[in-house]
């Protein structure tokens, strides 16, 4: 078990010894995260561009913006420990770039499969697949399916403790949204990567070797 104001202490501690590259790597990930989008009407006129377009975002998000979003979280995994720089938001495009982006293309499809089903067991398998990039980070050779299987496996019982450390960033969600995003910016997405790291520095010193089921 792990204490939500530890991991939240450890995380902004981290996030303040190392502030401004930290708000500039946070603000990197809120934009390969949410991507970019582009409003049209729908008509004949235009929906094979809407295709188009579809089919160009979906390959800049596997082979871009995912990578990038990886070199993220990479860069914070790395500043739990000591201040990092920016650059480490490019360790997925140097260490086994293909194996990086085959396994979060499989983990992005896995929770979309499971959302399928219905939106709860959608939102309980992206808690279960939470730790993977952090997993990558420390081996990106790993198989997909056996970092899938680790993260689940780390993550069962934590599920629950993992959503409501989110729902306490609700506030200061709140108030990024009052002050028009600056708050966001400058203090709440960096504190939450900080202390998303956290959660898996937890896990990592917690568990065993776990045999992995393929």
């Amino acid at each position: 078990m792990w204490n939500r104001q530890e991991l939240k202490a450890k995380g902004k501690a981290a996030f303040k010894a190392n502030r401004w590259k930290c708000v500039l790597v946070a603000f990197i990930f809120s934009l390969v995260s949410g991507g970019v989008y582009s409003r049209f009407n729908v008509s004949d006129e235009n929906t094979g561009a809407i295709i188009c377009l579809s089919l160009i975002a979906c390959l800049l998000g596997i082979f871009l913006f995912n990578p990038i979003r990886f070199g993220c979280q990479h860069f914070f995994k790395k500043n739990s420990a000591a201040p990092a720089e920016p650059g480490e938001m490019g360790y997925g495009f140097k260490s086994n770039y293909g194996n990086i982006v085959l396994t979060l293309f499989l983990q992005a499809l896995f929770t979309v499969l499971w959302s399928l089903l219905f939106i709860i067991p959608g939102i309980v398998k992206a808690y279960s697949y939470r730790l993977v990039p952090y997993i990558l980070s420390d081996n990106p050779d790993m198989q997909p399916t056996e970092a899938i299987t680790k993260s689940r496996e780390m993550m069962n019982g934590n599920k629950w403790n993992a959503f409501v450390l989110d729902l306490s960033f609700l506030g200061w969600a709140i108030l990024g949204i009052i002050t028009l995003g600056i708050v966001y910016v400058l203090y709440t997405q960096p504190y939450i990567c900080a202390t998303d790291a956290e959660i898996y520095n937890k896990l990592k010193g917690d568990s065993e070797e776990i045999p992995v089921e393929l």
